[in-house]
């Protein structure tokens, strides 16, 4: 696959379309700085796949597009697209379908990139893969931007192993590989998770099975529960109604007592109305003869109240008298204080106002000589200033001129001291790089931690298989551990629940007799039929319902023949041998014949619970009774008991064996992490040893640098020394110049002084007139006080009047009302005595009444007493009644509700409750307490099953299709992961042994390419870091003619430049790209080592099919190039290409020679 050309259209600068057409041999790009070049080679990157816009030198990927000019307005898109000859058929099978490849990528703004293929629209990873397959692409070695060999020479050697994977053309396995491990990595997760899917689903199927079997169980418990709920609630119903009618009977014959009772109580009730009639009258006189009496008592005490008040208003009106009479008096002394003070004050202002007239001729004269003196100071002042300033240019001349010499003196010497301490330091660095051979020490220290670490790998790998042996032998043990727990919990829980249930049972104080029995296996539910509830009493005599002392059975009758005695399968209580000796066991298809030979007190019993008695009583076998069912359970609990020991001991062996297989697992993983921190010291040593040789290279560069710097600041010293030697020697002469600087102080001493007393004489003046400023402003104070102080004096005179005016009408007002009061006439003591004569009267008046009132009060009582009993005995026939109504609407309730309880729990009428329980008419009805315990035994059997699920069947059918599926899947996954393995181990493989075949090649001809570039001199390639070339880093080692062998950040940066070039070269020779771009590669180099390079790149252009284009500003190599285009900016910010053809120039000149 070749490239063709390149097509751009609104990339960067490149506004209008543009094409570079890329021919065999050299093509050469040149043109000013800044004009676009390097922009032809990132188009080239761009469409190429690249997808950070930082290589593209933007702050984004929509820099790319033409931002506009001067004259141009910015561009919405750009698109770059570049032709390829696919003749040779060699793209990917999805684009091999043309021989011309037309890969385009464009890009609008604010919407991102797309890419096609001959305008079919690809994914950005199908072009970079057609180009990776190529030994090309956006990251390519083979393009070379400006700067990337001094990355290539500082890249570390992980990163240069890149080069040989181009030269492998393998560039594009990484990606692949990595791709496989990522689906690796997938499909092992979603392994795990269906085989944790796997493993919850079939615990739930186990589960859904155990809860089918429980279904079924609950499904036949219920019907039985049925039946005996529909038996309970009959008999309820019927005792229901039975009640009902006793009730209704009794509630007649309370009706008619009722009756009577009540025509007692309108007697009892007519009496009491009479007597009522004749109180009223009576009650009325009585409240007259009390009202006429209070109202006499009131008028008493408000004749008191309102002497009481005079004699109050009395006092007070004297109290205000005195207080008035004080409050004027006060007021006249303040009238005269104001007197006075207005008096001191005017006096007081006539005397200041006629000092100040006297003072101010004084004032006058005082204020002209002190300006006077003022001015005298400010032209002392003057002539002392310039004095000053002229003996301060003198001084400053010669500190300046004398600072001069001594700081040039000084620097000298600093310098002097500089250019020693820096020849001592030369001698010292070369020393040092004459006896530096640490390099050497640090490479073989490198060499030996190599060796050491892979001895430790060797030794993790191997501990890394034991403990997997360990872990998979554990693996195995542990569903046995997890089995024979899950066994021991089944059993211990099922003992637990039976102890509880035996525990439990208990009732009263005496322990049943049934549990001191024990009872072979199988005849728990004949002994059960046999003695029924007789098992329920106990064993001591202290019990009211008991077994006595064994009584002798000598003359009690054999069973008949074929009936084996009950004693042989129970034992633990000689109480009831004798019992047990007259009930046979058999089957039964005997019972019926063998019943008849019965005698008195025997009984046949079968396994079943099929009973007949010697009087002709038959029992069909039902379900067994509660001590039947202890009886089982206890058996069940010693077969329990059995296995549980022995489910315990199996499980304590395989914990001992799973403990000592977890032992030796932790003892391998022991093992294994100890080898492991081996292996990782070991690898931070080698680490260690690299560094150490990297700083003692390091050191040797740094050396020769040092070296290198100080040469030239000794020469940069030796410069400076003789400048600070000419300085010093001016910095003399101008102080020999500046002249003496006595006269000037004496000019200056005598200025100060005259200064000085004219001064004084100012002060003097100044004092004078300071003082008398100051006795006017306080001349002024003081009057603008005295004139405040007569404004406050005069307001609180003017107060004073009015308010002595008020107090001496208010006096008069007061004195009057009191001369009134005294003058009022006195009459309370006559009022009062006529007073107590009526309250007396009303008082004898009002006895007499309430005597009358009395006397028929009595009579009314006892007609009220005999009304209440009349009434007592009416409520009490009602209240009987009322309780026989509650009764009766109780038990019609109590029907109705069991009829609801019918409808709701059964479904059905109350009257079907006979038919659903199998109850005939003719039939009597069991005992109501007995059907009530058959229920609840019933119940709680249906309890101890628990939660039942019982869509379980249905819901097991379901899970075990969903599980067959999840299998089937599984194992689709697990032979896809083995696939993926098997792949990623065939690419690593494949690139191995591509990448050291491609390691031999790209080595010999990069030794042949150097010394062909340095004319001389040796260099070779070493694999570092890694014994995997695929993990491997690439170092260099030079040795140009006439030096020792070295790593590339030794050599000179000429020298690296060319050994770099020697390196991509190299690869080329090795597994020459379609396309080479060399972006001012030149520019290190000198003329003779330029002419090389170009004489290299003819080489390389006749020796394989690889296109050149050369960006340079060299003219030498421009001379060299086959043709050449220039990159013209004759637009600020558009560029423009031209073309000539260099061959095809000097060939019509050769023609027009000859």
């Amino acid at each position: 696959m070749k490239f063709s050309r390149l097509k751009l259209h609104g990339f960067k600068s490149f506004s209008d379309l543009t094409e570079l057409h890329l021919e065999p041999g050299l093509t050469g790009v040149v043109g000013p700085n800044g004009c676009g070049k390097s922009n032809l080679v990132e188009a080239l990157r761009w469409v190429m796949g690249e997808s950070s816009y930082k290589a593209m030198r933007a702050s984004g990927m929509d820099d790319v597009i033409f931002n506009g000019s001067g004259n141009r307005p910015q561009r919405n898109s750009a698109e770059v697209t570049l032709v390829l000859d696919n003749s040779d058929r060699t793209a990917p099978a999805t684009l091999n379908n043309a021989d011309v490849l037309e890969v385009t990528r464009r890009i609008e703004r604010e919407e991102g990139s797309v890419y096609r293929v001959n305008g079919k629209e690809v994914r950005a990873r199908d072009v970079q893969l057609l180009f990776a397959d190529a030994s090309t692409g956006a990251h390519s070695p083979a393009l070379v931007r400006q700067g990337q060999i001094g990355e290539l020479i500082a890249a570390k050697p992980t990163a240069r192993r890149a080069l040989l994977e181009e030269a492998a053309g393998i560039s594009g396995l990484h990606s692949r590989r990595h791709e496989a491990e990522l689906r690796l990595k997938a499909a092992e997760q979603n392994l795990e998770r269906v085989e944790d899917v796997i493993n919850q689903v079939t615990q739930q199927l186990e589960q859904l099975k155990r809860q089918a079997r429980l279904a079924t169980r609950y499904r036949s418990i219920s019907g039985d529960i049925r039946r005996a709920e529909a038996t309970l609630f009959h008999i309820r119903w019927i005792a229901a109604r039975a009640a009902e009618k006793e009730t209704e009977a009794e509630q007649g014959r309370l009706i008619n007592e009722l009756a009577n009772a009540q025509h007692t109580e309108l007697e009892a009730q007519k009496v009491v109305f009479m007597a009522d009639q004749a109180v009223q009258p009576l009650r009325d006189k009585e409240a007259a003869a009390g009202a006429a009496l209070q109202r006499l008592t009131i008028l008493a005490e408000q004749l008191a109240e309102e002497a009481r008040r005079a004699e109050q208003r009395r006092a007070e009106l004297t109290q205000r008298i005195e207080q008035t009479t004080a409050d004027g008096s006060r007021e006249r002394a303040l009238l005269e204080e104001s007197d006075e003070a207005l008096r001191l004050a005017a006096e007081e202002k006539a005397r200041l106002e006629v000092e100040a007239a006297g003072e101010a001729e004084a004032f006058a004269a005082a204020k002209a000589a002190a300006e006077e003196a003022m001015n005298a100071v400010r032209a002392a002042e003057a002539e002392a200033r310039i004095a000053a300033d002229l003996e301060a240019q003198v001084k400053a001349r010669r500190a300046q001129a004398k600072r001069g010499a001594e700081d040039a003196a000084q620097r000298a010497a600093r310098l002097r001291q500089q250019i020693a301490d820096v020849e001592r330091d030369a001698a010292n660095v070369a020393a040092q790089l004459e006896a530096d051979d640490g390099v050497t020490a640090k490479r073989n220290a490198l060499d030996g931690a190599q060796a050491l670490s892979a001895e430790a790998e060797a030794a993790a790998v191997a501990a890394e298989e034991t403990t997997r042996q360990a872990q998979a032998a554990l693996e195995a043990v542990r569903p046995k551990v997890t089995e024979i727990e899950a066994q021991v919990n089944r059993l211990d829980a099922e003992a637990q629940t039976l102890n509880r249930i035996l525990n439990g049972g208990a009732k009263g104080l005496w322990t049943a007799i049934a549990d001191e029995l024990k009872v072979d296996a199988g005849f728990e539910t004949a002994l059960g039929a046999a003695l029924g509830d007789d098992l329920e009493a106990s064993s001591d005599a202290g019990a009211p319902l008991h077994w006595a002392g064994p009584i002798p059975g000598e003359g009690d009758p054999g069973l008949p023949a074929g009936a084996t005695p009950l004693s042989t399968h129970v034992s633990g209580s000689g109480l009831l041998e004798r019992r047990l000796n007259q009930i046979g066991v058999v089957d039964k298809a005997e019972g019926s014949r063998l019943q008849r030979e019965l005698k008195p007190g025997q009984r046949l019993v079968t396994r079943e619970g099929d009973l007949w008695r010697w009087d002709g009583f038959v029992s069909a076998a039902d379900a067994p009774s509660a001590a039947a069912q202890r009886l089982a359970q206890r058996n069940r609990l010693a077969e329990l008991d059995a296995e549980l020991n022995d489910a315990r001991a199996t499980r304590n062996s395989l914990r001992a064996d799973a403990q000592a297989l977890n032992q030796s697992l932790e003892q391998s993983r022991n093992g294994e992490r100890q080898k492991r921190d081996a292996w990782r010291t070991a690898q931070r040593d080698i680490a260690t040893a690299q560094q150490e040789l990297d700083r003692a290279t390091k050191a040797v560069s740094e050396l020769a640098t040092r070296q290198s710097a100080l040469e030239e600041a000794r020469v940069r010293l030796a410069s400076s020394l003789a400048e600070a030697e000419g300085i010093e020697a001016d910095a003399l002469k101008a102080l020999e110049e500046a002249g003496d600087e006595s006269e000037a102080a004496a000019m200056l001493a005598g200025k100060r002084t005259h200064l000085d007393e004219t001064r004084g004489g100012a002060d003097q003046a100044r004092l004078k007139l300071g003082s008398f400023e100051t006795a006017a402003q306080l001349r002024n104070g003081r009057l603008s006080q005295i004139a405040n102080e007569t404004a406050n004096w005069q307001r609180r005179r003017g107060g004073a009047e009015a308010q002595v005016a008020t107090l001496d009408k208010r006096l008069n007002e007061l004195s009057q009302a009191l001369e009134t009061m005294n003058n009022s006439p006195a009459g309370f003591e006559e009022r009062q005595a006529e007073l107590d004569a009526q309250i007396a009267t009303a008082r004898a008046a009002h006895s007499a009444a309430s005597d009358v009132l009395a006397q028929a009060q009595g009579n009314f009582k006892d007609a009220d007493k005999a009304q209440r009993l009349a009434a007592e005995a009416l409520s009490g026939f009602r209240e009987h009644l009322a309780r026989v109504e509650e009764r009766l609407k109780g038990l019609i309730a109590q029907r109705h509700q069991i009829e609801r309880q019918v409808q709701e729990t059964l479904d059905i009428q109350a009257a079907d409750t006979a038919f659903a329980a199998g109850i005939k008419p003719q039939d009597a009805l069991p005992e109501e307490e007995a059907t009530e315990r058959k229920v609840e035994r019933l119940k709680a059997e249906r309890e101890r099953l628990g939660g039942v699920n019982l869509a379980a069947e249905q819901e097991s059918v379901e899970v075990q299709e969903k599980l067959d599926v999840m299998v089937k899947d599984r194992d689709d996954l697990v032979a896809a992961i083995a696939k993926l393995r098997s792949g990623i181990q065939s690419l690593n493989k494949e690139g191995r042994s591509r990448l050291s075949e491609a390691f031999e090649k790209v080595n010999a001809h990069f030794q042949e390419l150097f010394t062909t570039l340095f004319g001389g001199g040796t260099a070779e390639l070493q694999f570092v870091e890694s014994d995997d070339p695929l993990e491997a880093g690439l170092e260099i080692i030079a040795k140009p003619p006439g030096k020792k062998p070295s790593t590339m950040t030794l050599l000179s940066g000429g020298e690296q430049a060319l050994t770099a070039m020697s390196l991509i070269f190299a690869v080329f020779l090795t597994n020459p790209a379609p396309i080479c771009v060399l972006d001012e590669v030149d520019a290190p180099l000198d003329d003779a080592n330029v002419e090389r390079f170009c004489a290299l790149l003819d080489a390389m252009a006749n020796r394989t099919e690889t296109r050149f284009v050369v960006i340079t500003h060299n003219p030498i190599t421009m001379a060299r190039m086959n043709r050449l285009f220039g990159v013209t900016m004759y637009e600020r910010g558009v560029s423009q290409l031209v073309s000539v053809d260099l061959t095809g120039a000097a060939a019509v000149l050769e023609s027009k020679v000859a």
